[in-house]
């Protein structure tokens, strides 16, 4: 049987030149011209003794600072989206492999970045003793997990929610590794991914002042950047230098979203499964503008030779049969492949050699501290269910309302993606005197900082779910005149159900790792704390009490990972059988 390919994609036309916008093209090189100085500039940082950083809070440096949290910023999603793709691809390849690398992401995402940080750090910079370099890594690093997750759950849940006659159509044609996913599996995703790759850099941002700024017993390490900016001003109590940082970080988040996120938004309409396109989409007049640059059309044709020349490279070199995405078959039982062994073995291998570690360092914790331990874990899991459930009562009916209206959506998108992106932790400070006056004190206004943390994540999520139902369907809603909670239990819920379940398996795991800046906070040289696991972690970072951080990271991926298995991946499983277009 022959070989048959689909077409590329064609590179868009040029546009005629009465159209063209130097004043663009201008602009661009004026930008990347500023960001090849920040480079220097941050290079430059590198080889400096890492003691001699000092952090300026004069207005003067905003600027400079917030182009290197913004690099260090796009550096780390690169990364996090790459990675994301290949985990997600490898989880979703057979039954074996998702039994091993989802449960996997659960443990990663539920390590909360304090945790990782003194390993990270320690050991970034004693690849490069005395330079900024190390310090510069581990700060990617860091910034790296506060992302990938959320984009690695959310393109695993697009893989298993395929349809199944495009999967079909994909077998019938032999497309290759390459083909299938650049063809069929990247367009189904580009929905989620464009809405997660929101939500990774809002929780960027929001873990910011934790990566730039780093305190390990007496070490401090800092590094220049918006982030330690920020920090440095709530430590001091600094609400000018506070107040002007957070308005950088505004006016940095306006120009994305309105540069990049919304012609993404709306580039991405196109992927929507839908057989009648909706009469009102998602538009984006910057994105027409882009259009018309001059250099973007140069480097749009070269770039797409090249690319060309690539693709076909690529798929000459994939192989045509390839397991399709792990969707559960409740009349197979699980078949165990090639690929899952491997990974099986490599884990249990790792496994044996911590196992002598992890208990020379668990037996250095007292019966004291594991009772503290287990305290703290059931009065955090309280404030994450409350958070949670608080969470899932406004984002849903607000996520379907702007997902299902692209006039609500030019609207509130950049109010969400700056309030998303808005490190809480700055602003706990500011809210820390009038909480601790209520009634529940650090306690409540904890539950409010977990929730200002992780409600993003459904609310993202939903929206993305919403996005995607398709315009034939909602066309058939009103026909059948469904309207109210018949409208809702038949078209809505059945359809952001598999979006609503990845913000929740994140959401969940961030509202954990929220609760260390939310039960132990520093405003003013004052240390405020209550009791909690995040709490327990957080002193016992500040203080180098590895043996109890170790103990007490290890009880949260106990308890995320077993929440994960016996609630969330259940739900995972359901959506994937019971909710895909078919």
């Amino acid at each position: 049987m022959a070989q048959t390919y689909l077409p590329p994609v064609p590179l868009p036309p040029r546009p005629p030149t009465a159209a063209r916008a130097w004043w663009l093209d201008l602009l661009l090189v004026l930008t990347i011209a500023a960001i090849l100085y920040a480079v220097v500039l941050l290079a430059a940082q590198w080889v400096r003794p890492v003691s001699s950083t000092a952090i300026d809070l004069s207005p003067a440096a905003l600027p400079i600072y917030a182009l290197f949290s913004t690099l260090r910023m796009a550096v780390a999603y690169g990364i996090a989206l790459t990675f994301s793709l290949l985990y997600a691809r490898l989880a979703a390849a057979s039954r074996s492999a998702e039994r091993i690398l989802i449960p996997l992401l659960d443990i990663l995402q539920s390590i909360p970045i304090l945790s990782f940080m003194p390993g990270v750090v320690l050991g970034f910079t004693g690849l490069f003793p005395g330079q900024g370099l190390g310090l510069e890594m581990a700060a990617i690093v860091l910034i790296f997990t506060s992302q990938a997750w959320n984009i690695a759950f959310g393109f695993h849940q697009s893989l298993l929610t395929i349809p199944r006659e495009f999967r079909e159509v994909a077998a019938m044609h032999r497309l290759t590794l390459w083909d299938r996913f650049t063809r069929l599996e990247l367009p189904a995703g580009a929905v989620s991914l464009v809405w997660n790759s929101m939500m990774s850099w809002a929780g960027g941002w929001f873990f910011l002042m934790a990566s730039e700024q780093f305190t390990l017993g007496e070490k401090d390490f800092r590094l220049p950047g918006l982030g330690s900016y920020l920090q440095q001003a709530a430590a001091r109590g600094d609400y000018r230098a506070l107040g002007l940082g957070l308005l950088t970080l505004i006016v940095i988040i306006i120009g994305l979203d309105t540069l990049l996120w919304r012609p993404l938004v709306a580039w991405s309409e196109r992927f929507k499964v839908e057989q009648v396109p909706s009469a009102e989409g998602v538009t984006s007049s910057i994105l027409l503008i882009w259009r018309r640059s001059v250099l973007l059309a140069w480097l749009s044709r070269h770039l797409g030779r090249a690319l060309s020349t690539l693709d076909e490279g690529m798929r000459r070199l994939s192989p045509t049969r390839l397991p399709g995405p792990a969707i559960p078959d409740p009349h197979k039982g699980p078949r165990r492949d090639r690929l899952g062994s491997l990974l099986l073995g490599l884990i249990i291998g790792v496994a044996i050699v911590g196992v002598a570690g992890t208990g020379r360092e668990l037996g250095r914790v007292s019966p004291h501290v594991w009772l503290m331990i287990g305290i703290g874990t059931g009065i955090t899991l309280g404030r994450v269910a409350a958070a949670i459930a608080i969470g899932a009562a406004w984002t849903v009916p607000v996520g379907v309302a702007i997902g299902l209206s692209p006039r609500w959506s030019r609207r509130l998108q950049p109010i969400v993606q700056i309030t998303a992106a808005i490190p809480a932790t700055a602003l706990f400070p500011v809210l820390l005197a009038a909480l601790l006056g209520l009634p529940g004190g650090l306690g409540l206004a904890a539950i409010l900082l977990m929730l200002l943390g992780t409600q993003w994540y459904l609310l993202f999520n939903v929206i993305a779910g919403a996005m995607a139902i398709p315009a034939d369907l909602r066309e058939a809603a009103a026909v059948y005149r469904l309207h109210s909670w018949s409208r809702w239990r038949t078209l809505i819920l059945p359809a952001i159900f598999p979006y609503l379940i990845t913000g929740m398996i994140t959401a969940t795991g961030g509202a954990w790792n929220t609760s260390i800046v939310a039960e132990y906070v520093t405003f003013s040289g004052t240390t405020y704390q209550t009791t909690g696991l995040g709490a327990l972690i957080a002193a016992a970072a500040a203080t180098a009490d590895f043996p109890t951080l170790f103990a007490a990271t290890l009880t949260m991926i106990t308890v995320v990972v077993a929440i994960n298995r016996v609630v969330w991946r259940r739900l995972s499983g359901l959506a994937a059988r019971r909710y895909r277009l078919d």
